[in-house]
């Protein structure tokens, strides 16, 4: 479901929105930021003056399904007004315009007002909690849109999360312990629930697919990027795994999969997924995650509703700190737009590998990430907390392991720039699970924003040091 905003319009009657149709230009400006990124507005009728017209017009908003109010100083607005909104428990932004002109008479005293709304929200409401984003700009003002863009997509990120199904099949890989979640601190941080899936449904929904869409689905695959060995039976039964998610997905109304790739499915019947994840990521855009990892796929719904697209799950495999670059990569799955016209579908290199038959069990994407700038998330401990990062990808005398994978440098976050040591130290110091997201672009501060409506803790970057650190992150 789209973020709806609802939009609250208040002053006194005696400056003058309407007259320097404050008003008019502002819901323009919100429809069409709203827009880009899925969202819309509802507006409440009425510019309300008091307590009680204020908590009318928040019920219109709520009654429309607004999940953020937006309450737009067209003029000097009574405290009244700001104080009853912060009271609600729905996520408030107060944005103010700046004035017409600066002689004579003041026409709006919106700052002022602005100062004073944000200064009554902290007596009354839990910040920390309920967070309140304050905006002071024009209309047609970039950084002022720019800033709105990004409370809306942190908030569209936040919305996709509220009551959002995740399939698990199969549960955890064996003794993945840190990949597990509480159920109940998953659902009350953030609105997801597990849902566990059993093994036996994925195997039966594959063998009961037909011949006519599982050779469609090869030949839709074999289009897409070479089949470098591949068996035509592995080809097959990747086709079928695809089609058997696809299928439990649409009968369950998951928002996003976890399933456990290993070891069940090469014992029957007898393959790899991967080939399969990598495909419905680039085909359906699904958030799909390896291992059984289930934030892995909470932060792969997350990235896509602030990029538009899901990344890549990865491991962090192979840091060489004295070169300042670390190896991101994967055995399986990545979606293919990551990999641009390289990318080939191969056997997955290492289970099998060293027995008779050697690798044959299912196909996995073999491709390395163009250089450019990237994202690192991770959603973590059971959705309380969250760790990202921004870096480039540039090539390396390596090409890297065979799978998805690319060599990230150039670390950098709201505190300036980083070491990878300073990233490895983080990552260990805070014990984080060892899979990230790795999506293209700079959407860090995104993240971040979205991090702060969740009253997630921020797990920040710890710098490289020696000897023993003072208490675990």
């Amino acid at each position: 479901m789209p973020l709806v905003i609802g939009l609250i319009k208040a002053s006194l009657p005696s400056y003058f929105p309407e007259r320097h149709g404050v008003f008019d230009a502002a819901l323009a400006a919100l429809e069409e930021i709203a827009g880009a990124c899925g969202a819309r507005i509802v507006e409440a009728e009425g510019v309300p003056m008091t307590g009680a017209e204020a908590q009318k017009a928040l019920d219109q908003c709520r009654g429309q399904g607004a999940e953020f109010i937006l309450l737009l100083h067209g003029g000097f607005t009574m405290g009244d007004v700001a104080r009853q909104i912060a009271l609600s428990d729905l996520p408030m932004g107060v944005w103010a315009t700046p004035e017409p002109g600066h002689e004579g008479d003041i026409q709006l005293n919106n700052f002022v007002s602005l100062n004073m709304s944000l200064s009554i929200a902290r007596g009354v409401r839990d910040l920390r909690r309920n967070p309140v984003q304050w905006y002071f700009g024009a209309s047609e003002d970039t950084a002022l849109r720019a800033r709105l863009g990004r409370s809306f997509r942190a908030l569209s990120a936040r919305a996709a999360l509220r009551d959002a199904r995740v399939g698990v099949i199969g549960g955890l890989a064996p003794t993945f312990y840190n990949m597990a979640v509480s159920p109940d601190t998953l659902k009350r941080a953030t609105g997801v629930e597990p849902v566990h899936v059993d093994m036996h449904r994925l195997t039966a929904t594959m063998a009961a697919c037909g011949a006519e869409p599982v050779a469609q689905e090869v030949a839709a695959m074999a289009a897409r990027a070479e089949v470098r060995g591949v068996s035509d039976a592995q080809m097959a039964l990747t086709a079928r795994a695809a089609l058997a998610l696809r299928q439990i997905v649409a009968e369950d109304g998951f928002a996003g999969l976890a399933v456990s790739d290993w070891p069940a499915l090469q014992d029957d019947p007898g393959m790899h997924p991967g080939a399969a994840f990598t495909w419905l990521e680039e085909v359906d855009n699904l958030p799909l995650a390896s291992e059984g990892d289930v934030l892995g796929t909470v932060t792969q719904i997350v990235t896509r509703a602030l990029t538009g697209r899901v990344g890549s799950l990865l491991d962090m495999t192979s840091p060489q700190l004295d070169a300042d670059r670390i190896l991101m990569w994967h055995g399986g799955g990545g979606p293919l737009y990551m990999g641009g016209a390289e990318a080939a579908w191969i056997n997955h290199p290492m289970i099998g590998r060293g027995t008779p038959d050697g690798p044959r069990f299912g196909a996995i994407a073999d491709f390395v990430f163009p250089d450019g700038p990237h994202t690192v998330l991770r959603v973590a401990r059971s959705g309380s907390a969250a760790f990202g990062f921004e870096a480039e990808v540039r090539a390396g005398d390596e090409s890297g392991f065979t799978g998805c994978r690319g060599w990230v440098t150039d670390f950098r976050s709201a505190r300036g720039a980083h070491s990878a040591g300073d990233i490895v130290t983080s990552v260990m110091e805070h014990g984080l699970d060892h899979h990230f997201v790795l999506v293209p672009g700079s959407f860090a501060s995104d993240f971040r924003e979205f991090t702060a409506w969740m009253a997630m803790e921020p797990l920040e970057i710890i710098s490289e040091h020696d000897g023993l650190a003072n208490g675990i992150g």
